[in-house]
């Protein structure tokens, strides 16, 4: 399995570069190729789920460090889970215009890049859980050696770490070709994932609108 020992001579092989200024230059080149994947992926390998505990009278959740994006945000009501409805502040605003108020949640809504305001306001204390996009940790040569990119998208990570490289080394014919390649190969990542939405016996899509109602080969 490709690691970043692997990833790193790779480049260099690619490359036909031995240099000192670009074998410093690499885990930068590496670090702002895994910020392209995270950016440009809708992967489920990217999700993590993290557990919190909701106060009483509290309306703003501190969403998880490291956060890209808030896929779905639920919590347990009278023992069973409930999704949370996404709405824009000024929706929430209009909705439960006084936080002090408590009944049960319905709606979130983005409170800047860090939070999420709740409304209405728990009446009781809540177990919640927060569905994350979140960047993998990072590789190294000394730490973290592989993660989820090196593992299952291991092309495009090599395409887009070979754009860095010939941008860093000013060779504009070909970043035009790895980048072709690097959309190639991300667009093939962002099939699979489509895939990865829909049960083989599921249409793509009720004609009416919401969640899949009709059932491939069912009568």
């Amino acid at each position: 399995m490709p690691d970043y020992d692997y990833l790193i001579t790779d480049v260099k092989n690619t490359t036909e570069n031995d240099s000192t200024e670009l074998a410093t230059q690499l885990p930068k080149i590496v670090n702002k190729a895994e910020n392209k994947l995270t950016t440009d992926l809708d992967d489920h390998g990217l999700t993590v789920y993290t557990s919190i505990a909701i106060p009483s009278g509290q309306a703003v959740v501190t969403i998880p460090s490291g956060t890209r994006i808030v896929r779905n945000f639920s919590m347990t009501q009278d023992g069973s889970r409930k999704n949370m409805l996404l709405r824009t502040m000024e929706y929430v605003n209009d909705f439960w215009p006084v936080s002090a108020s408590t009944s049960a949640p319905i709606y979130y809504a983005y409170r800047g890049n860090t939070e999420i305001r709740i409304a209405p306001t728990p009446v009781s204390t809540h177990d919640g859980e927060i569905m994350t996009v979140v960047r993998p940790t990072t590789l190294t040569s000394t730490g973290t050696t592989s993660n989820y990119f090196t593992d299952f998208c291991y092309d495009a990570l090599f395409t887009a770490c070979m754009v860095e490289a010939s941008l860093f080394m000013k060779d504009s014919t070909s970043t035009q070709l790895w980048e072709a390649q690097y959309q190639y190969h991300i667009n093939a990542l962002r099939n699979q994932a489509r895939r990865t939405r829909q049960d083989d016996m599921a249409v793509n899509a009720s004609p009416a609108g919401g969640p899949d109602t009709l059932i491939r080969g069912s009568t």
